[in-house]
């Protein structure tokens, strides 16, 4: 499945059957959360729209954002991207979505990541900083550096070409089933 040319690695993509000289981002499609709700309560509880999920429970509401993480991998060019859900405030929340789009806005949330991340294990609830620098690219999140996780100290220290391609293999071969 992966090639090695020099020191760039690629990839065949299942779907499309071409080669691609870069890793695929690895995508969540939704929040832990919104998956683990039944498709009646999807329906009647939940909204989700590629950039924002809600939740609204009897007892709580929940808000998600869609964000980007980058994974340092180490001795090589290229780091390995994931595509992933982060909860947020009401507050912090709100005006993220009031200024979505905006160009010349930036803001610094904190949230939670809410995936369970391919090469990570239990990584629900690790605490991360939102850095929204407006326009049309999601935010990155930082993982707090004083938070106690195996993930975490995977991001400062960076992670080996080997096993950022056993993550992209899993994802790609669907053994990646959390959302």
């Amino acid at each position: 499945m992966f090639f090695n040319k020099g020191k760039n690695t690629g990839y065949k993509c299942a779907e499309c059957g071409e080669y691609h000289d870069n890793w695929p981002a690895l995508v969540y499609n939704a929040p832990v959360y919104y998956s683990q709700l039944s498709a009646e309560d999807k329906e009647r509880i939940a909204s989700l729209d590629r950039d924002f999920c809600v939740i609204e429970h009897s007892d709580q509401i929940d808000r998600f954002i869609r964000v980007v993480l980058f994974q340092k991998v180490v001795a090589s060019c290229e780091d390995l991207h994931y595509g992933l859900w982060v909860s947020l405030s009401e507050k912090s929340f709100l005006d993220y979505k009031a200024h979505y789009d905006v160009e010349d806005y930036e803001a610094c949330y904190f949230g939670w990541i809410s995936n369970d991340l391919e090469g990570g294990s239990d990584t629900l609830s690790i605490p991360v900083d939102v850095m929204y620098k407006g326009g049309s690219n999601r935010p990155e999140v930082i993982p707090h550096g004083d938070y106690s996780h195996p993930f975490v100290e995977e991001y400062y220290n960076g992670i080996s070409i080997e096993e950022a391609q056993k993550r992209v293999i899993n994802v790609l071969k669907g053994c990646n089933s959390k959302a």
